[in-house]
This record gives C-alpha cells, sequence and structure tokens, in this order.
C-alpha cells in the first residue's frame, strides 16, 4: 500500500515541504514516483519519516547527525550482509565437496 504526500503529512504532522526537504537532505529516503510523477511513500517509508521525526525533533539531533545514524547503520548491514554471504559460501563449498566424495 502506497500513500501520497498529503496523507503522509497528517500522519506525522509534518508540511508537505518539509517532507520535499528531507528527500533533499537524506539520500536514503526516497518515496517512488508515480507515471504522474507524485510520491508514493510505503510503510517503510513513513515508518523511516517517523524515526528521523523523532531523531530531529525529541532527541535533538542534527540533519548531520540523522545522516551519520543511518549511514553507519547501512555500514553494519553491509558488514553483516558481507560475513552472512561468506558463511553460506562456506556451507556450499562444503555441501559440494561431501557430494564430490560420494561421486
Amino acid at each position: 500500500m502506497y500513500y501520497k504526500i498529503g496523507e503522509v503529512a497528517g500522519f506525522t504532522e509534518l508540511n508537505t515541504s518539509v517532507l520535499r526537504f528531507w528527500e533533499n537532505e537524506f539520500e536514503f529516503l526516497k518515496p517512488q514516483k508515480s507515471s504522474s510523477g507524485q510520491r508514493l511513500y510505503s510503510r517503510k517509508d513513513l515508518e523511516l519519516i517517523l524515526e528521523i521525526k523523532r531523531l530531529l525533533y525529541t532527541e535533538r539531533y542534527t540533519l548531520d547527525g540523522v545522516r551519520q545514524k543511518y549511514s553507519s547503520r547501512a555500514a553494519s548491514k553491509a558488514d553483516n550482509d558481507k560475513i552472512n554471504s561468506m558463511q553460506l559460501l562456506e556451507e556450499i563449498k562444503s555441501d559440494l565437496q561431501k557430494i564430490r566424495l560420494r561421486l
């Protein structure tokens, strides 16, 4: 399900101009666009916006602070994905070696 920018503004109690500004400021906030160019926000986008709002307005992060927080999360996720991929490859290698021994 997707939400239009006006709906998201209502849910989050933010102006549409703030949402458009955040899209320019945070590369990780990129809602889809319809064929007519209208922004379409997913539930994940909505949750992200609420998190950004909390960080900025409640936790008093700066814009740079939010960027750094999310870039460190992305780096951590990339590291975890790499480790998981390596473990999966090792398991596949082991399985292939077992099959080879059977042949």
